[in-house]
């Protein structure tokens, strides 16, 4: 199994510079890389949403070939598709970032499903259907799967959300398309409890990984072994279901900013050259997770350079 991890670790650098965050993550040891197209959210800002995007795809092939990396994941943009106020943003802009992702040889694409107070699963199941099919073409034109991502009840409060790979199975299913898939997201689902049986209710379907450890309580996006997180379920889940894609680092906090939504730092007036971390403490973060992603995968035998 490889090792990948996302642009999105490195929030220090502008937001539109991808480029600067695939150096980092190269620099930390990765030869695999999940572009994080999260912030794209205004169709007129960012080097995605411009009428020579083109150009700068180009710039990150040419940066691949020169640090001998490879695009291999993307998460889509992060709006709400249920929310009639954004879908249009949602459609113009998340349809650019699957073309980009065809464009770099991504085809693993992962999506965060919409949220509505007040639907029970099966009109849950409905409206998201009907929400994803103007992806279609797009995915279809480039061949680039979407992934589906469970989460957990503190992210969700009230509202109905994927939490098994039974019910994205289902949803899968329901959707009939041969380019929805699904991610399992590690730490959401330590937070709900279960990793085994949803992994192998998943099979075939788990295209992806999101991995990142928290305390069981909360989703804090930290480094493997800083939480709860029961590694040798997963892997052995992993190993049992056949799984073959990438073993995708999203522990973005491995580092934490002091203000964020998953926590808030007590703020020192006097000083606050270190509220945030600086960017020499986030590549010490992103080498420790690729040498700890390292040193799970070697321990079960199935590390891949």
């Amino acid at each position: 199994m490889k090792l990948a991890s996302t642009t999105a670790d490195f929030r220090t650098i502008d937001k539109h510079d991808h480029l600067e965050k695939v150096r980092h993550i190269a620099k930390a040891g990765f030869k695999y890389v999940d572009l994080s197209f999260y912030d794209v959210t205004n169709t007129k800002e960012g080097p995605f949403m411009q009428d020579d995007f083109a150009s700068y795809v180009k710039k990150l092939k040419d940066l691949a070939n020169e640090l001998n990396v490879t695009y291999v994941q993307c998460h889509l943009p992060g709006f709400n598709p249920l929310n009639e106020s954004q879908y249009e943003a949602f459609v113009e802009c998340t349809n650019r970032c699957i073309e980009v992702s065809g464009m770099l040889g991504i085809k693993e694409a992962v999506i965060h499903t919409g949220t509505k107070e007040g639907v029970d699963k099966y009109e849950y199941f409905r409206l998201n259907y009907e929400a994803l099919k103007p992806l279609f073409p797009m995915m279809e034109k480039y061949g680039v799967n979407v992934l589906i991502e469970n989460s957990c009840k503190p992210n969700m409060v009230n509202k109905y959300f994927f939490f098994t790979g039974e019910d994205m199975k289902e949803f899968i299913n329901y959707v009939n398309h041969p380019l929805i898939h699904a991610c399992w997201d590690l730490g959401h689902a330590n937070v709900e409890g279960h990793q085994y049986e949803d992994i192998i209710a998943l099979g075939d379907n788990l295209h992806a990984l999101h991995v990142h450890d928290n305390n069981g309580k909360g989703d804090e996006h930290q480094a493997l072994f800083s939480g709860t997180l029961n590694i040798d379920e997963v892997i052995t889940a992993l190993i049992d279901s056949g799984y073959k894609g990438y073993f995708t680092f999203e522990a973005d906090a491995s580092a934490s900013f002091g203000q964020t939504w998953q926590l808030s730092r007590h703020r020192f007036e006097k000083s606050t050259i270190l509220f945030n971390p600086n960017t020499e403490i986030l590549d010490a973060a992103e080498r420790y997770n690729y040498e700890t992603g390292k040193a799970v995968l070697k321990a079960y035998g199935i590390f891949e350079e």
